[in-house]
């Protein structure tokens, strides 16, 4: 057996142990960004747990959990604000924990968003282990702990928790569940319109499984020990042995209905919200592109977002701000570039590859695209490998540094125009 294989056969208890520094270290950070926005916050007179857990969308998350589905807001110009728009699971979460603990919806959404971020910062590890190893998995959940935008995973938003499903159900994909897959997908769909991103790793890496296990098929008869294909492409090969040591067809074909019933699982969440918000509207298919464009939310290729980085090269102060963003979107296009020639394995690929496009070629709000842009968490990978090659003393100064820096610019942040 592997050394990958070994670790995707570790029992529960040894994985949470094998995961232990890194979310030692994840609860660290995020405890150290909490103590800053406490302190900012008492220092400007307002409460951070208010600021967590009852504004801006975590506002109407609680909404949907107390009233169902169906409150709007007409404003001035005509727009409609329609709570359709947001997903369901994090409404169902928060309702059911209300309904069994003396929580209030605002209550269980924070408790529900702080445990989905440490299952979110396990799933990332796991799928970081596997391809990379331990030191690297380490590495790419701190860095995921300490992006500039990291405090919105302690907020009452869906972030923490579809990326909780999205990094567990990509790690399901890379270790051959696929029913796993397919399922945590589907609650993904159920969470989050970037769901989409799940979808599209889980079917391109079981139509890229059936291919590579056609061609095995051809040769697995005539030659005893051939290697049947790896869900991950680009990671290595397992064997699929008989009592004898052949390959196996009668297990591959179990092997293919698992694939096929993951894959059909996979979009149903999304698809299933999507056509009865469609039937509630009266307008189909197109009723919750409706209800997005109520929120000036559309996809329309970047077009928006290029005229709103044109537009601050009108002035002089603003044309600093044009530049930063040219150059953030420079860096995620290199990073993306550096994860295809280190060979992640393509749902990895995929997903990061759907998430970017999502985030930047929305026409919605452009503060938010850094805080869309936070489950793409295969991105920091090329950034874990080099810090995990750095030695232990460098790497605990440099994520310290980092660390207090995202704190603070978290808690200015919520204090000031924060996440919409």
């Amino acid at each position: 057996m592997t050394d990958l294989e070994t670790r995707a056969a570790r029992p529960g208890a040894g994985a949470l142990r094998r995961a232990a520094p890194a979310l030692l270290g994840y609860a660290a950070v995020r405890a150290l960004g909490l103590l800053a926005l406490a302190l900012w916050s008492a220092a400007r007179d307002k409460s951070a747990y208010t600021l967590l857990t009852a504004r801006w969308d975590a506002l109407w998350y609680t909404r949907v959990a107390e009233l169902g589905y169906g409150y709007e807001v007409r404003l001035p110009n005509g727009d409609v604000h329609s709570n359709l728009a947001f997903f369901p699971l994090l409404p169902w979460l928060e309702r059911a924990l209300a309904a069994v603990t003396p929580l209030s919806y605002a209550d269980a959404g924070f408790v529900v968003a702080l445990l989905a971020s440490l299952a979110a910062a396990w799933g990332i590890f796991a799928v970081a282990d596997h391809v990379y190893g331990r030191r690297a998995g380490v590495c790419a959940v701190v860095l995921w702990a300490v992006l500039p935008v990291g405090i919105v995973q302690s907020m009452a938003y869906s972030e923490s928790l579809f990326t909780a499903l999205a990094a567990w159900s990509l790690y399901a994909v890379l270790t051959g569940r696929w029913l796993t897959a397919g399922t945590l997908a589907l609650l993904a769909g159920l969470t989050r319109p970037v769901g989409l991103a799940v979808v599209a790793a889980v079917w391109a890496a079981g139509i890229a499984w059936f291919v590579r296990e056609r061609n095995a098929a051809r040769v697995g008869s005539a030659h005893t020990g051939e290697r049947a294909p790896d869900p991950a492409v680009g990671a290595r090969p397992r064997r699929v042995p008989a009592a004898g040591g052949a390959w196996n067809p009668s297990r591959a074909v179990g092997v293919r209905a698992r694939c096929a019933l993951g894959m059909l699982l996979a979009p149903l969440g999304a698809a299933g919200y999507v056509l009865w918000v469609g039937h509630r509207t009266g307008r189909g298919p197109l009723g919750y592109l409706d209800v997005q464009a109520g929120w000036r939310n559309g996809f329309d290729g970047g077009y928006a977002f290029a005229r709103f980085v044109a537009d601050k090269f009108t002035s002089f102060p603003s044309a600093l701000a044009g530049v930063g963003l040219i150059v953030g979107v420079g860096l995620l296009i290199r990073l993306y570039v550096v994860c295809v020639r280190q060979r992640q394995p393509l749902p990895l690929l995929v997903y990061a590859g759907v998430v970017t496009a999502l985030a930047l070629c929305a026409s919605s709000y452009f503060g938010s695209k850094p805080r869309l842009l936070l489950p793409a968490f295969p991105l920091l990978f090329p950034l874990a490998l080099a810090l995990a090659r750095l030695r232990t003393r460098r790497t605990v100064l440099v994520v310290g540094a980092v660390a207090l820096a995202s704190a603070v610019y978290g808690a200015f942040w919520l204090n000031g125009s924060g996440p919409p």
